[in-house]
């Protein structure tokens, strides 16, 4: 019974609105439908799948103090990746909204991956095409 593939991921966050704005805004996934469940959230989709779930504040679960220059640990989570496209696009709207981004291309396969911290700090990383990579001025690993 192996696992077929990767369903969702969950983040409780300090600003419901505000992370669900950023999902929608600059990764480019949708709200969509989600269970009446007895907490506020969002189900949030790409490609007809909910991927992300975001929890909005729920009285039973200690309060999130930290900002998000200083993420709560996450153990080994590292970060969450998506395939897109429209590489110009993606670093022109982080570039309006005023975030910051490391940009990498993998050696040998020579796509280009874009990282950046949502509103909760947690690390997105948006995974482009060979076709849409700009060697110029770009690092590698």
């Amino acid at each position: 019974m192996p696992a077929q593939s990767l369903n969702h991921y969950t983040i409780n966050v300090r600003d419901l609105e505000r992370t669900k704005d950023f999902y929608c805004d600059v990764v480019g996934l949708t709200v969509g439908e989600r269970p009446p469940l007895p907490f506020p959230g969002y189900w949030l989709y790409t490609g007809g799948v909910p991927v992300v779930h975001l929890v909005g504040y729920r009285p039973e679960l200690p309060v999130i103090n930290d900002g998000p220059s200083y993420p709560v640990p996450t153990g080994r989570l590292d970060h969450i990746a998506f395939a897109c496209n429209d590489l110009k696009g993606m670093k022109a709207n982080l570039g309006r909204r005023g975030i910051k981004f490391d940009e990498r291309v993998l050696p040998r396969m020579n796509m280009t991956q874009l990282f950046y911290l949502d509103p909760d700090g947690v690390a997105v990383e948006c995974n482009f095409d060979a076709s849409e990579t700009e060697t110029k001025g770009v690092r590698g690993y």
